[in-house]
């Protein structure tokens, strides 16, 4: 049991769970913009062309085969809010993929700029024992002619 803890410790402290937990909140936060989006945005645009039909009133409305109270809420199929969850979800993927697109590209750029850079050239080897002794009689022989 120590050692399930232990893993389990170092499985937190790695950084993948932290990052995980910003993702999911970051996430949460982009799901209500996108909601927003469908809701406000896109959806009475749609509705225009639709002839002004509001989605999320359109309902399909079930039958009970029980008795129910007079005031109770009728039983309705809500279609028009699962359309605009489609379409949310269709928002939200598409920019997802745009966002995953540009990353790779970036990286694809990135990986081809570093294979197409050539490798510096090898330094030119020292000079062996024989070069620096032929070097320096050669410096001698130059100084004795002047």
């Amino acid at each position: 049991m120590k050692k399930f803890f232990k893993e389990f410790r170092e499985f937190i402290n790695k950084g993948n769970v932290l990052g995980l937990a910003v993702g999911v909140i970051i996430g949460g936060a982009f799901s209500t913009i996108t909601t927003s989006l469908t809701n406000d945005v896109i959806m009475p645009i749609v509705s225009i062309f639709l002839g002004g039909v509001d989605f999320s009133s359109m309902t399909l409305k079930l039958p009970t085969f029980y008795k129910v109270a007079a005031d109770a809420a009728p039983n309705t199929l809500n279609y028009g809010n699962f359309i605009s969850a489609v379409i949310n979800f269709i928002i939200l993927a598409l920019v997802v993929f745009c966002i995953m697109k540009a990353f790779n590209t970036a990286a694809d750029k990135a990986r081809k700029k570093k294979e197409e850079t050539p490798p510096a050239p090898p330094a030119p080897p020292a000079p062996s024992a024989e070069e620096k002794l032929l070097t320096e009689i050669r410096d001698l022989m130059k100084a004795q002619q002047k």
